[in-house]
């Protein structure tokens, strides 16, 4: 899976406009990013990469690309 296919689907899981993040993108600029959308990515992960993640680990993403390191 590529960088921009799991951008989409983050993007996706946070309901996001397609385009809106980067992987520069710091999270505490995402107005989405609220404890839903952190609900959300936490089922995503699983679901997609078979991946647990608990509510610290979460809490400690700074950046798109923290994110993107756990889905590879």
């Amino acid at each position: 899976m590529t960088i921009n296919e799991k951008i989409a689907l983050l993007e996706e899981a946070l309901d996001l406009e397609e385009g809106t993040l980067k992987e520069d993108t710091l999270l505490e600029d995402v107005d989405e990013y609220d404890s839903m959308a952190k609900l959300s990515l936490i089922v995503m992960i699983d679901e997609e990469f078979g991946k647990k993640l608990d509510g610290s680990t979460v809490k400690g993403f700074k950046s798109v690309a923290e994110i993107l390191k756990i889905m590879e």
